[in-house]
C-alpha cells in the first residue's frame, strides 16, 4: 500500500480545496412546485489517468485544459448559478458564448466578412441534404466528386433533389483521386462538391479543386482546423464538430452570403441556411453544451 507523507498530504489538500468546494462540494438548489430545498452533495475525486494517443477518426480527443474548464464551470457557468447544461439559449450569457465563438471561427480560419458562420443539428449527414436543397435550386445540377464511401452517400441524398453528375467512372476500389484533367464537370452544375477526407477510405485531397467559378462545397469534418484553409475558394465550407473542433452536436457551416435566399420549397426551416444565419444560429434551441 502506498503511504504519503503529512506535509505531501497537506500540499495536496490545499491544492484542490478551491476545486473541491467548487466542483465537489457544491450547493445545488432545485425547485418543486411546494418548494425550494437544497442538497449538497460530495462527489469523490476521480484520478487523471495516464496521458494517451487517440487515433481514431471518430470523435477526437479533446485537450485537457479544455476538458477542465469544462469541469470547472459545470454547476456554474459565467455567475450564473446554472449549468451550461441547463442555461436558456435567449440568455444573454449565451448569447454572449455564442457571439464569441462564432468570432473565433472566423479569426482561426481568416474568414472574409461576406461569409457567415452557422452553427446547425445534424452533423456531416444532415448536410448531404441541406447542401442540395439550399443550393441545386439554380439549375437542378450538381457535380460530384465522388472519392470514398462519405462522398457516396452524399452523392445518393442529393440524387433526391435533382440530377447529378459523378465527375468520373466509379471506382473500383476506393483509395485515389483520378487526375482533374479527367473529370466531366457539367457546364450546368449549380456546384461541385466534395469530401477534403475521406476517412473510412484513406484519402485526402492535398489541393483544392479548380471548378472555374462554380461554388465548391467542402465537407471537411475530419479535417478542418487542422490547417489554414483559404476560404474564398468556396461557396460552403461544413463540418461535424466532434470529429476535429469539440464534442458531438454541433455542425459548423461556412456560407458565402450571396449563396443563400434559394432554398427549395420543401426545405424544412432548421436546414434552410438563410432562416439559421437571421437568427445567428439560434433560431431553435441549440446543443449548448457543444
Amino acid at each position: 500500500m502506498m503511504t504519503t507523507s503529512p506535509l505531501f498530504h497537506s500540499l495536496i489538500q490545499s491544492t484542490l480545496r478551491i476545486r473541491r468546494q467548487i466542483l465537489y462540494g457544491a450547493t445545488l438548489s432545485y425547485r418543486t412546485q411546494t418548494h425550494t430545498q437544497d442538497v449538497k452533495k460530495t462527489i469523490p475525486i476521480v484520478q487523471e489517468k495516464e496521458e494517451f494517443i487517440l487515433f481514431g477518426a471518430g470523435p477526437a480527443k479533446l485537450p485537457k485544459e479544455v476538458i477542465r474548464t469544462a469541469q470547472s464551470e459545470l454547476l456554474d457557468y459565467a455567475g450564473t448559478h446554472q449549468s451550461i447544461l441547463e442555461i436558456s439559449h435567449r440568455s444573454a450569457e449565451f448569447m454572449a458564448l455564442n457571439n464569441a465563438t462564432i468570432q473565433k471561427a472566423k479569426d482561426l480560419l481568416n474568414i472574409p466578412d461576406n461569409y457567415k458562420v452557422l452553427f446547425m443539428q445534424g452533423g456531416g449527414t444532415g448536410m448531404f441534404s441541406a447542401i442540395p436543397m439550399n443550393l441545386i435550386g439554380k439549375t437542378g445540377k450538381a457535380d460530384y466528386i465522388v472519392t470514398g464511401q462519405w462522398s457516396a452517400k452524399a452523392a445518393k441524398e442529393a440524387q433526391k433533389h435533382g440530377k447529378i453528375n459523378q465527375v468520373y467512372p466509379k471506382l473500383d476500389k476506393y483509395g485515389k483521386i483520378p487526375e482533374q484533367g479527367s473529370w466531366k464537370m457539367d457546364p450546368e452544375a449549380a456546384y461541385v462538391y466534395y469530401c477534403a477526407n475521406e476517412t473510412v477510405d484513406g484519402v485526402e485531397f492535398q489541393e483544392i479543386p479548380e471548378t472555374n467559378g462554380v461554388p465548391l462545397i467542402g465537407d471537411m469534418s475530419s479535417n478542418i482546423f487542422s490547417r489554414p484553409i483559404d476560404v474564398s475558394k468556396f461557396g460552403v465550407i461544413f463540418g461535424g464538430a466532434q470529429k476535429n473542433i469539440g464534442p458531438s452536436g454541433v455542425t459548423i457551416v461556412i456560407i458565402r452570403e450571396d449563396l443563400m435566399g434559394n432554398a427549395l420549397s420543401y426545405t424544412p426551416t432548421v436546414l434552410d441556411f438563410a432562416i439559421i444565419a437571421k437568427d445567428n444560429s439560434l433560431f431553435n434551441t441549440p446543443p449548448t453544451f457543444a
